[in-house]
């Protein structure tokens, strides 16, 4: 079992570490984190469960979970510009704009149809949209590299159809002028 937390941490500080993935990888992991976690809190919301705090209100107004989100994305966005830190802090501020970022996208269908439709048919975009962030926020993470190397395999493997293919052709040539050379001299016999 120790060998093979050694060979994650190994990997962990092959693919995220020395390639500097790190804030890619709290960032997305903060995303799907705060996405879940707030999900499961609308959900206690409207079990009304008893010990689950509840809605924000603000002067009556219910104060939706995405201008929480927008407000730490922007302020997140600010200090990452402004200051351009480094390591821990610029993890620090990627985890941040992943819970921004989760809090925000699970209210995608909010912002897309302009009216609350969290628990209506249209809310599920909402859901969708997050599918498609936490893929091309993957996608990111994976870098180009994976791409690359995923050509170089095609790649081989076609040049390997190719002379499998050559060798079959060169194979039946041989054999057929060897068929037809041997026709010939039946035949003059």
């Amino acid at each position: 079992m120790a060998t093979v937390w050694g060979e994650l941490g190994g990997a962990y500080d092959d693919w995220i570490v020395d390639t500097g993935k790190q804030p890619e990888l709290f960032l997305l992991l903060a995303f799907l984190l705060s996405f879940g976690f707030i999900r499961t809190s609308a959900h206690m919301i409207r079990a009304q469960v008893r010990w689950w705090p509840g809605n924000v209100q603000v002067g009556g107004t219910h104060v939706h979970h995405l201008v929480w989100g927008i407000l730490t994305m922007l302020v997140v966005g600010y200090a990452a510009i402004a200051f351009a830190p480094g390591s821990p802090l610029r993890e620090v501020l990627a985890i941040l704009f992943g819970v921004g970022a989760g809090l925000t996208m699970d209210e995608f269908a909010l912002w897309l149809h302009l009216r609350d439709v969290y628990w209506s048919e249209q809310g599920r975009s909402s859901i969708d949209a997050v599918i498609v962030a936490a893929g091309c926020g993957a996608l990111v993470l994976l870098g180009v590299r994976i791409w690359i190397d995923v050509a170089e395999d095609v790649a081989a493997g076609v040049e390997a159809l190719i002379a499998a293919g050559g060798s079959v052709l060169v194979a039946l040539a041989v054999g057929f002028t060897a068929l037809r050379a041997w026709r010939r001299r039946r035949r003059r016999a």
